[in-house]
């Protein structure tokens, strides 16, 4: 997910090196903050004439943050994060994969410089990079030595000095991870929890620390997926804002948490909250129609599934990762796997209703009762036992309902080819079922024998009267049905088997 370390990487510091101990510690006496004047103009400059070296005239905003975490320098973050004016959609404008201008990636660099609550990477793919570090560490990286911007960059009385890497060089959370894409299965998925009543708001992240929520039904999530920033993170919840009361209570009980709540108007609003905004947010939820409560502890903020926004073309360019929730892991194994594919688990559990629960790498699959053998059996654990490894194939991968059915007897030799073979054979075998239009004979030796049904009409007498379930009766197999895998026997016409030869099991 991260881009290569590009060849040529320079630090750019207004921090004469001269002026650095032997542990490379700065002694100096030049601030942190910037002068907002000569040294500021300096590094804008100097930035410009890397571009200019490297042949771009464009940059792409990555990873883009705003808030309080941002603190690279020392000077307080202003309104509006340093962006005012920027993007003619305001904060919308901010977002990861957005192209601007060299002009507008200056002033971005400029409100980093700040430290004006608003960070990103300014970066096109392959060909250069502008990171702003702290205390003014400014990281520039190219394709190309760029000697003319060297030049320019020690003329404006600022010191470049080549390093193998920029240390604000994106790096996943978790470069395991297979982020999950908000695709059209993500889409039918939450289509689908919403149906249920599993989810009904939608977590909006296009930038760090800033956050939009959407309140989801069947009639708006077209809309909603319409006004969603390019490259978003999207966590999908289950309704939080029911109990106002219960909302505030909870409040209460927590030191520091997070805040949802839905004015009458169906605006929805969300705050982080400690004890000293405790009283304020209380009086601002209690008019409102619903509220809820979300720990910021990672473990316990357990959304439904999350993903994020690929590009129009469908491909996943963002580089940030959601926190994974055990339906995205799902997810992540199921990619794995395909159609027809052979596994091995363990049986982990046999339901009341016959299905077989079996865990393949930490995902239980299951198998429905015909696909556990092509032969007759009275119940699952004739076949299969809990605790047992077994093999078996992927009939389908659902990524909409996340399941995955498995097959034993696809994995089998299918013996009713072999049966058809046998249509016109008398044999004798044992009555093994009475119903009302007819009796089953067991045609194999064997406990898991074929049975076969012999219509009433094809029996010499009342199956009532004269035949009981254990009684030999020799048949005559009619056909041997391989779509519906039916057995067509007959009694009252074994006579006219002639001297066929006869075999009893």
């Amino acid at each position: 997910m991260g881009g290569d370390v590009l060849p040529y990487v320079y630090q750019v510091t207004k921090y004469d090196p001269a002026d650095r101990d032997q542990h490379g510690h700065y002694t100096g006496d030049e601030p942190a903050t910037s002068d907002h004047g000569p040294i500021e103009a300096a590094y804008l400059q100097a930035v410009a004439a890397f571009a200019a070296d490297a042949g771009v005239d464009h940059l792409a905003i990555r990873e883009p943050q705003v808030g309080g975490f941002v603190h690279f320098g020392l000077e307080p973050p202003v309104d509006g994060h340093g962006l005012d004016g920027l993007f003619p959609e305001g904060l919308a404008g901010f977002y990861d994969g957005a192209l601007v201008s060299i002009e507008v990636g200056l002033e971005l660099v400029r409100a980093m410089l700040r430290d004006n609550g608003a960070w990103c990477r300014l970066e096109v793919d392959g060909v250069f990079t502008v990171h702003v570090g702290w205390d003014q560490y400014l990281y520039v990286g190219s394709s190309r030595p760029c000697e003319s911007a060297l030049a320019r960059a020690r003329s404006l009385g600022l010191f470049p000095e080549r390093r193998d890497a920029s240390p604000y060089d994106f790096a996943p959370d978790d470069p395991l991870q297979v982020q999950r894409p908000a695709d059209a299965d993500f889409w039918a998925r939450v289509r689908w929890a919403v149906s249920a009543q599993r989810a009904t708001f939608l977590e909006e992240n296009h930038v760090y620390n800033g956050t939009r929520w959407h309140r989801l039904t069947r009639d708006t999530i077209e809309a909603v997926r319409s006004r969603l920033a390019p490259r978003a993170r999207l966590a999908v919840w289950p309704d939080l804002l029911t109990d106002v009361d219960a909302a505030m209570a909870a409040l209460a009980d927590e030191d520091l948490v997070e805040v949802i709540w839905e004015d009458h108007d169906g605006r929805i609003t969300s705050t982080v909250v400690d004890e000293t905004r405790f009283e304020a947010v209380s009086c601002r939820i209690a008019g409102a129609r619903a509220a809820g409560v979300l720990s910021l502890v990672v473990d316990e903020r357990q959304p439904l599934f999350t993903a994020v926004l690929p590009d129009s073309d469908g491909v996943l360019r963002a580089r940030w990762q959601t926190e994974a929730t055990p339906s995205d892991r799902d997810w992540a194994f199921l990619k794995t796997l395909k159609r027809g594919q052979v596994v091995t688990g363990r049986v982990t559990a046999i339901a009341g209703f016959g299905v077989t629960f079996v865990d393949i790498g930490g995902f239980t699959a299951m198998i429905n009762i015909p696909e556990l053998s092509w032969r007759p059996f009275d119940h699952p654990s004739d076949i299969v036992s809990v605790g047992q490894e077994i093999t078996a194939q992927v009939l389908d991968v659902d990524m909409i309902w996340e399941r995955v059915p498995l097959s034993l007897r696809a994995l089998q030799e299918d013996p009713w080819p072999q049966l058809a073979q046998r249509i016109g054979e008398v044999v004798t075998g044992p009555v093994t079922k009475i119903v009302p239009f007819g009796v089953f004979v067991r045609i194999e030796d064997r406990a898991d024998g074929f049975e076969g049904l012999v219509n009433a009409s094809e029996l010499e007498e009342s199956p009532d009267d004269a035949i009981a379930v254990g009684d030999s009766l020799t048949v005559r197999i009619l056909d041997v049905d391989l779509v519906r895998r039916w057995i067509v026997l007959s009694h009252k016409h074994v006579a006219e088997a002639g001297t066929e030869e006869r075999r009893r099991l």
